[in-house]
């Protein structure tokens, strides 16, 4: 069971030394330097006494004039002012011995205690959670709860950091009082509380919240607060892996605003194998063994290939061939995003020119992840890759989504803008699957605006999805954009999406993803397959507009 000095009811004292320190290592060592004096002194009486030494000195003194006695009195005052000057040496090392213990007490109690609250810090909860796991404890009787106040941050702007550390201080206080004996309470930083129960239930949890709910009286003020708040029982996975589980139960309390969620596995998204996927996109981001395949977009009025868009695949050793599904989300949430992306833009550049220097010149599109709009590095990294494969400009195309745009739209604009200015085309992907409003996108510097093919692909079934698909060609067109429809799968929807002026489309049942080797075959392939088409019958523009909807 934890220390007492640990739980939410401890004592102010200092806390228990973790050895003798420098007292017991300073004894020993005066203790050693007198031994040897002892010894030293010893030895010179004894060849005194053996050889008559003093005798001998005396006959040589008056025998040569030397006086001597007047050395040996020098020696004795010397000696005696030595002994003075050591002892009160020794009082000024003892005093010294007794701040650095002092000094080492007060450090070990600062990093075991919170300053503010006086509880536990993480740290000493993580101790005592282990302890706890060696003294052999029943795992299922352990519970750790971890909470926090909503909306802290607007206690602090609103009333000032005085009342939000009032605030902290008077939770610990209801904290203390609630919390059970032998348990352990700890503030981990911010407005967030753990507590440690030995023996604890659920019932106990719904009590602890219920009584941090009631109102707080902080200075003149009375506040009330909500709490969210995640429990987990047992030990058996490990004291580290329950704070964690805890965790996971708090933020989805918080993200469904539950109060208090009890930890269950179909809450955890947790996979330990991402943490060793992570590891092996690192090396191959480093070691560039990530592949880019290509697939063409085509010109609905000639059938001519005019472009592609780059995509990453990572060929894994032991995973086989991955989508970008399935590591770039990891990529974004550990920050390789960003080399990731500038090895797939220096790829999909060389690839680029290789093809305009065989004869074919295509553009190029590079998806941008939404961190990557808010970085303000990356014109000049766009910009040196540009100079560096000596590729012009227009014939790179980089495509964002609409929801990325409006995360922050004044740091994106920025970005957006200075790309702009480089010459790069940019597009708007997946329109439609995001909130992006009009008037938002119409101050968007883009060139190109694209047809989720979630839209494209109801277009043969779905009225509703053919009225958004030729609707969004319109507006794009009415914004001066040029449209490219994704996901296009039978020459139905490409006769169709041709009858209402769209200006490229990009799909399977035109070419799936390939390496940039084949392309400009594949490209031949499909400009010849256009070519052969037969003329569409004639579009009923009526039946693209869906039947009115009866309410009765």
């Amino acid at each position: 069971m934890a220390q007492s000095w640990l739980t939410g009811a401890a004592a102010t004292g200092p806390l228990p030394p973790t050895g003798e320190g420098v007292p017991g290592e300073l004894r020993r060592e005066v203790l050693r330097d007198a031994g040897v004096v002892v010894a030293l002194t010893l030895g010179c009486l004894a060849a005194g006494v053996v050889w008559d030494l003093p005798q001998r000195i005396a006959g040589w003194s008056l025998a040569t004039g030397a006086p001597v006695d007047h050395v040996v009195f020098l020696l004795a005052a010397s000696h005696l002012l030595m002994m003075g000057f050591g002892a009160r040496r020794g009082r000024q090392l003892k005093t010294e011995a007794a701040e650095h213990r002092r000094l080492e007490v007060l450090l070990r109690d600062q990093a075991d205690r919170d300053p503010l609250t006086g509880l536990a810090t993480f740290a000493a909860f993580l101790t005592a959670l282990h302890r706890l796991e060696r003294s052999g404890t029943a795992a299922d009787d352990v519970v750790v709860l971890l909470l926090d106040v909503d909306r802290f941050t607007a206690v602090n702007d609103t009333l000032g950091h005085e009342v939000g550390s009032g605030l902290l201080v008077a939770l610990a206080d209801r904290i203390r009082a609630v919390l059970p004996a032998g348990g352990v309470a700890a503030r981990t930083g911010g407005d967030v509380f753990a507590l440690l129960v030995p023996d604890a239930s659920t019932a106990l949890a719904t009590h602890v919240v219920a009584a941090l709910r009631r109102p707080f009286t902080v200075g003149e003020l009375e506040l009330e607060v909500d709490l969210s708040a995640g429990l987990a029982r047992g030990l058996a996975p490990g004291g580290a892996d329950l704070v964690r589980r805890a965790d996971v139960a708090r933020s989805t309390a918080k993200r469904q605003s539950a109060g208090l969620v009890v930890y269950s596995p179909d809450l955890d998204t947790f996979d330990p194998g991402q943490l060793a996927l992570h590891g092996d996109l690192r090396r191959a981001i480093r070691e560039g063994t990530l592949e880019v395949h290509h697939q063409p977009k085509v010109c609905l009025t000639d059938g001519r290939v005019v472009g592609v868009e780059a995509l990453v695949r990572w060929p894994h050793p032991q995973l086989g061939l991955l989508m970008p599904d399935r590591f770039i989300v990891l990529a974004e949430q550990t920050g390789l995003i960003a080399p990731l992306t500038d090895l797939v833009l220096r790829r999909a550049l060389a690839d680029a020119r290789g093809w305009r220097e065989a004869g074919r010149r295509l553009t190029v599109a590079v998806n941008l992840s939404a961190r990557l709009l808010h970085d303000p590095q990356l014109p000049a990294r766009v910009s040196a890759a540009l100079r560096a494969e000596r590729v012009a400009p227009e014939d790179l195309e980089l495509e964002i989504t609409e929801t990325a745009a409006m995360e922050d739209p004044e740091r994106a604009m920025t970005v957006l803008g200075q790309l702009r200015l480089l010459g790069v085309r940019l597009s708007v992907d997946d329109f439609g699957t995001g909130h992006a409003s009009l008037a938002h996108l119409s101050r968007l510097p883009v060139d190109v605006l694209k047809v989720d093919r979630s839209f494209v692909a109801g277009l043969d079934t779905e009225p509703a999805a053919r009225a958004i698909v030729r609707s969004t060609i319109d507006l794009g067109h009415a914004l001066g954009l040029s449209v490219v429809a994704e996901g296009v799968e039978t020459v139905e929807q490409w006769h169709q999406l041709a009858a209402w002026g769209c200006d490229l489309a990009q799909g399977w049942w035109l070419a799936r993803p390939v390496p940039a080797a084949v392309v400009p075959a594949v490209a031949a392939e499909i400009e010849q397959r256009c070519a052969r088409l037969e003329p569409p019958a004639a579009v009923d523009v009526a039946s693209v507009v869906p039947a009115q909807r009866s309410f009765g």
